[in-house]
């Protein structure tokens, strides 16, 4: 109805021509003659499009377009890829038409309202269950802004909180949790409800029938709790954690938490779990988490000992004494050069293993490209080379005590200096650190700094000139006692007078 006024203000009133009209409006002349002679809308309108060659693949079609809507938006076909593979089950029909139907389908799908969710309310006994997820957040650790993972756990019937702050969320992570969570609560549950992890789960099948990873489930057996995966896609089936995640980064993480490390961070956490624990119970408004939670912790099995939670990994080191593990270097002593280790990777620390002995422990590092060297693991290498004492890079930072690396400082000034401090080091691998210390104090004292007089200091001080014991009164005791015999005075005068 507007084209039809715009054509006949525009003719009738401004006299504009009936071919200027149909350029401007984009329409053909005879329907501008057409609109010149009607004041109303056009009585006919098509209110469906027909399309008889497309009535028998109509099934199809919905069928495919019903089981694409299950699928991710990027995964679903265009109306023009459901256009071809209609073309090969024999259409032979218009793409238009297709395309028409599909966009129909599909607002016809959204003005269907979808019917809504229903639940079944849920009660759970003291000790029973606790439930387990992960959150992403956004702290402040050390000036640097960074994202880390948070591990939730709830138990069910108090509503007791527990959460703890990781770099990563890797299986070590979860062990280590699950570690802090049981030292935290003081017990254990029975169960213990999770999504369908990659650290916990390795397959899902028809039900609720999983294949739990393997090292995960020696963490089960250690505290004896059954494992329970949620369906997949129903988070519901642990609702109470899932709500604690949205109300866990809105007490704790807004605004922004700052803290220097992340013991630091684990440590407030940890504080205001138990300052929140006196917040109403939601089922039991009379009472508080807290009280509930000393209802429940009876009822949670006793913890005893914590479970080694690490993951174990095959490595090679290198000539130059490393191991690479999460893209660091890290080093081993000098004799296991070449050899296959094994490393054992838990949530802060690493420790190499070989032949059944830990050789070598490190403070794991969640960054790049590094490269953590124990000097001691290069000793023996300096015996035979003690020049890379000055440019080795385990010796150049290391952080020695005061009187030590001065005297390391005047042996590097003589003639064969550093041997004489690899000799020293070595001794000191065996008499202690501390054994070097006292003795290179002594030496600076006497204004003596040389290796023999360093050598001998650290000998006596590790092995001190045993004191001989002194006699007793019982020892002094003669064993026959002499007979008195006065004739013996007078044969000595009589000798005397005799001389």
């Amino acid at each position: 109805m507007d084209i039809i006024a715009e054509v006949r203000r525009r003719r009738l009133v401004s006299k504009e021509s009936i071919s200027s009209i149909a350029r401007s409006l984009n329409i053909s002349r005879p329907t501008v003659r057409k609109h010149l002679q009607s004041e109303a809308e056009p009585v006919y309108q098509r209110q469906h499009q027909p399309a008889p060659k497309l009535s028998e693949y109509k099934p199809t079609l919905v069928e495919w377009l019903e089981k694409e809507s299950k699928l991710p938006k990027a995964q679903r076909r265009t109306a023009q890829r459901l256009f071809e593979g209609l073309k090969e089950e024999g259409y032979s029909g218009a793409y238009d038409s297709v395309q028409r139907f599909v966009k129909q389908w599909k607002a016809q799908q959204k003005r269907t309202p979808s019917p809504k969710k229903a639940f079944v309310p849920l009660a759970f006994k003291p000790g029973e269950v606790c439930q387990f997820d992960w959150s992403q957040e956004t702290v402040e650790l050390g000036g640097t802004v960074q994202t880390i993972k948070v591990a939730h756990f709830r138990l069910a019937f108090s509503r007791k909180m527990f959460v703890v702050a990781y770099p990563r969320e890797t299986q070590e992570m979860v062990m280590d949790a699950h570690d802090r969570a049981f030292a935290f609560y003081g017990g254990l549950p029975k169960q213990m409800v999770y999504d369908n992890l990659k650290t916990v789960v390795d397959a899902v099948f028809v039900g609720k029938e999983r294949r739990f990873n393997r090292r995960f489930m020696a963490l089960a057996n250690h505290y004896l709790i059954e494992p329970v995966a949620c369906t997949p896609a129903a988070g519901w089936e642990k609702g109470q954690v899932e709500n604690q995640v949205g109300n866990i980064r809105e007490w704790l993480f807004t605004p922004r938490a700052r803290f220097a490390t992340f013991d630091d961070l684990n440590s407030w956490l940890a504080l205001r779990c138990e300052e929140l624990s006196a917040r109403q119970h939601p089922t039991c408004p009379s009472r508080t988490v807290a009280s509930c939670f000393e209802e429940e912790q009876p009822s949670l099995r006793p913890f005893r000992a914590p479970f080694n939670g690490y993951v174990e990994q095959v490595a090679r080191v290198s000539s130059t004494c490393l191991v690479r593990v999460d893209r660091n270097a890290y080093s081993v002593p000098a004799q296991w050069a070449g050899c296959v280790v094994s490393a054992r990777i838990s949530a802060g620390q690493l420790e190499v293993v070989a032949e059944g002995e830990v050789v070598a422990r490190h403070e794991r590092s969640f960054g790049r490209d590094g490269l953590f060297c124990d000097p001691w693991h290069y000793l023996p290498i300096l015996e035979k080379k003690p020049g890379a004492l000055r440019h080795g890079v385990p010796f150049q930072d290391w952080a020695l005590p005061p009187p030590v690396q001065t005297v390391r400082e005047k042996l590097a000034q003589q003639d064969r200096g550093d041997r004489t401090f690899v000799e020293l080091l070595l001794l000191a691998q065996k008499t202690g650190l501390d054994n070097l210390e006292v003795a290179c104090e002594l030496a600076l004292e006497a204004g003596a700094i040389r290796g023999s007089v360093l050598l001998n200091e650290m000998r006596r001080l590790h092995e001190p000139v045993p004191i001989k014991p002194l006699q007793s009164a019982a020892d002094w005791l003669l064993t026959a006692e002499p007979q008195a015999d006065c004739c013996r005075y007078d044969d000595l005068l009589e000798k005397t007078y005799v001389h």
